[in-house]
């Protein structure tokens, strides 16, 4: 059972490359990244609980974790064409 469900997820995983590959915008892209993100992290808990090693399921809340992050901050770059810029400055015109 739950190796039809890593092949799932594995099919899964591949249509959400395309999708990014494909995608028409920006946000698209990135949306379809982060979805794979979290199927990776679903994929991970899975292999853990198939092989009895439940330190698989620390790992898959790291990368959670990271793909939150990572996702916000590529989020901010391609809004403010800065990572370091703050989100409430004003022009001085």
């Amino acid at each position: 059972m739950f190796i039809v469900c890593s092949i799932a997820l594995l099919i899964t995983m591949l249509l959400t490359l395309v999708r990014a590959l494909l995608g028409p915008t920006i946000f698209d892209r990135i949306l379809a990244i982060n979805s794979f993100g979290t199927k990776t992290v679903l994929l991970i808990a899975v292999y853990g609980f198939l092989t009895g090693r439940p330190d698989f399921l620390d790992i898959a809340l790291v990368y959670a974790l990271i793909n939150y992050i990572g996702t916000i901050a590529v989020l901010k770059f391609f809004e403010y064409d800065d990572l370091g810029s703050d989100a409430y400055q004003q022009d001085d015109y």
